[in-house]
């Protein structure tokens, strides 16, 4: 049998990996002008840390995590989501005592059993931020400009902000009391999930997808019409300060995410670009995830946003093709006694922090011909060649030759390491 990846999971591979790091890169740099701190969670955690903090009536507990049982009969879940995991960690290596609030970023994978499909695989990885222990907007603010700022810097365009406030424990009652009769007059139109969600969570049926649901959810009441004045002077903040920076949003009545935890405000950025599963990131507040974790009280804020949609954005806009990995150096050796030097050589320039590679050989002694390493090293994208034979080996000399313009120039070995630095720095035709 031909050996194969899981379904739902993908080999990253050398050329698409650069794409990534590019992502990964922007993503620090980003965090770090925010004075955000990375973070990393363990792969799996106790199941009840997502029963309890996620929710125990989302899509994810019910019908996507990984659960088994250890050796030791303890139920254990592969990490479905970034948020809960890091409130765990703040609360158990007491954090809350170091200064508020506390600011995390992290670079994860997630699992989730779910159809695959563009963007969205059963390993998934995530990039996101959260903010704990204050309640101040400019914290939920800063969760939307952040991943708005790595887009923008990757050279991302043509997203949207959508924005909505589903209030806290004070003013949801109500307002969940009001939306549940209006969806019950209407509860034969509901896809066989919404209606049983209609008891149990009913803001869950806004945001299905279903057209028959969304047929019926029109005209239902808006949670933004029945927030209590805290959660009305947080929103109305919130948008003030979105206004200030001058990032522009929309506000979505049908937006409520699809986790227990999140009050007050709730925000995804979306693009036209994924076909239907549009959401690049998506976050919110969560005041109660940490007290309902066994955690002091906690007001909170984060996101998380897909590295894999992040990419297919990229590659769809044509800002992948730039991502090339060329050499600095490729080394030519004639004759086995060249050869070894040509390792030497190599591994100083290696230590110097120079890109180095040659020609790989079945031949023991090396002997390949110059025309053949040539045409190798044009391959390779090198920017300089270093050519050493018998001769050059015997004069203590080696040939540096710029690709790009075919200039050669005859350089004391000794003196080969601070030249080419020199002319990969931009002192010759080799330089970057």
């Amino acid at each position: 049998m031909e050996a194969k990846s899981p379904r739902g999971t993908s080999d990253i591979l050398p050329g698409p990996a650069r794409v990534w790091q590019r992502i990964e890169k922007t993503v620090a740099q980003v965090m770090a002008s925010f004075d955000y701190h990375e973070v990393r969670t363990p792969v799996f955690e106790h199941t009840e840390l997502f029963t309890r903090g996620v929710g125990s009536t989302t899509d994810i507990v019910e019908k996507q995590m990984y659960t088994f049982d250890d050796r030791g009969g303890r139920s254990v879940t592969l990490r479905p989501e970034g948020t809960a995991p890091v409130v765990r960690a703040y609360i158990q290596h007491r954090l809350h005592g170091q200064g508020l609030p506390q600011k995390f970023w992290y670079i994860q994978p997630m699992f989730r059993y779910e159809r695959p499909q563009a963007g969205r695989g059963r390993q998934f990885h995530q990039f996101g931020a959260e903010s704990l222990g204050s309640l101040d907007p400019v914290c939920d603010v800063e969760m939307i400009s952040i991943p708005v700022e790595v887009y923008r810097r990757l050279g991302i365009t043509g997203f949207r902000v959508l924005l909505n406030s589903i209030g806290c424990p004070k003013c949801r009652p109500g307002y969940r009391s009001q939306l549940r009769d209006f969806l019950q007059s209407r509860i034969d139109s509901l896809c066989p999930t919404c209606q049983s969600r209609l008891e149990r969570n009913p803001l869950r049926v806004l945001d299905c997808k279903s057209e028959s649901c969304r047929r019926a959810t029109d005209g239902a009441p808006a949670s933004v019409d029945h927030l209590c004045d805290e959660c009305d002077a947080h929103f109305a903040q919130v948008r003030r300060l979105l206004d200030t920076v001058h990032l522009p949003y929309t506000v979505d009545n049908r937006l409520v995410r699809g986790l227990d935890y999140y009050t007050k405000t709730v925000f995804e950025v979306v693009t036209s670009a994924l076909g239907a599963q549009d959401a690049l990131a998506a976050g919110g507040r969560y005041d109660g995830l940490a007290e309902e974790l066994g955690g002091p009280p906690t007001p909170a804020v984060g996101f998380g946003a897909g590295m894999e949609r992040a990419y297919l954005v990229l590659e769809k806009l044509g800002l992948t093709e730039s991502d090339r990995d060329d050499v600095d150096v490729f080394l030519i050796s004639l004759g086995a006694d060249a050869r070894l030097k040509a390792v030497e050589v190599a591994w100083s320039l290696r230590s110097a922090g120079v890109k180095t590679t040659f020609d790989y050989t079945d031949d023991p002694r090396g002997e390949r011909s110059l025309r053949g390493q040539m045409k190798a090293a044009g391959k390779s994208g090198a920017k300089l060649a270093l050519i050493i034979g018998e001769d050059e080996l015997a004069r203590g000399r080696v040939i540096i030759k710029a690709m790009a313009s075919g200039e050669q120039r005859d350089v004391d070995l000794e003196a080969v390491v601070p030249q080419v630095l020199h002319e990969l720095g931009g002192g010759g035709d080799g330089a970057r």
